[in-house]
């Protein structure tokens, strides 16, 4: 039992993430949570600044799990964890990947529990879309239902939603998944109709490679999966989005090219 007037772990765990979720919810309209601006920053600066470890689990697809398409390279995130863990020295902290290959949402939805929740995250990073996309149009409707379902979820467990956009992809390669884009348009409507924060991967891959042949630099298979420099250029927009971005740290400065 703890001591009169202390504050038990458990306890200081749901102050402190409600904490930050009213801070994002807090900021002034014009510092909005799409693409991981001002207000996400806050919130986990809240949480660093807490005197409690915090687990990060990221969930998602084969994009996330990091396996094959990286030939033994580092996935986004293991960067992640290597920034957190050692470059930042939280080292109770734990980072934690639950990616699956081909995963979709109603996939994570029936194993949320036994993937994500029995770790009592204090994060969850959600990275899908690639394969919900191959249903195209009447798959659209069902995804949206399907992420607000993982957030409401995640959100209840009393841990923070972050929501992710998929990668830009070559799409000659990739023609089954030309319905992307407005999968990526629905994990921002929602991003901004939960006020959830998001980190948008797609945006900053069309900025960095605006010409369609020049994404290939990033692709391991020339088609969806990003290899080891597209995995970098992940982690440094979740360093970025997260305030975490350091141009004198190893993990934040690894080369793009």
């Amino acid at each position: 039992m703890p001591a009169p007037g202390s504050t038990s772990p458990a306890r200081r765990r749901r102050i402190l993430i409600n904490q930050a979720r009213q801070a994002a919810l807090a900021a002034p309209e014009a510092e909005s949570p799409l693409r991981g601006e001002c207000p996400f920053r806050g919130a986990v600066a809240r949480l660093l600044e807490g005197p409690d470890p915090i687990t990060w689990v990221f969930a998602g697809d084969s994009i996330t799990h990091g396996a094959l398409y990286t030939e033994g390279h580092r996935c986004f995130v293991e960067h992640f964890g290597e920034r957190v863990r050692w470059e930042l020295r939280r080292f109770d902290d734990m980072v934690l990947n639950a990616g699956v290959c081909g995963e979709r949402t109603d996939g994570l939805l029936a194993a949320l529990d036994r993937r994500v929740l029995r770790f009592r995250p204090e994060v969850v990073g959600l990275l899908l879309g690639m394969n919900d996309c191959l249903a195209g149009v009447r798959g659209r409707e069902p995804f949206r239902r399907n992420l607000r379902e993982l957030v409401g979820r995640i959100r209840q467990a009393g841990a923070f939603p972050v929501l992710q956009t998929p990668n830009l992809i070559y799409t000659p390669n990739a023609t089954s998944r030309c319905d992307l884009p407005a999968y990526v348009q629905i994990i921002r409507e929602e991003s901004a109709q939960l006020e959830t924060p998001l980190i948008d991967h797609w945006h900053d891959w069309c900025q960095t490679h605006p010409e369609l042949g020049a994404v290939l630099r990033w692709l391991q298979d020339e088609s969806i999966h990003p290899n080891l420099l597209g995995h970098r250029a992940m982690a440094q927009s979740l360093f970025r989005a997260l305030g975490l971005f350091d141009s004198h740290s190893l993990t934040c400065t690894l080369p793009l090219e």
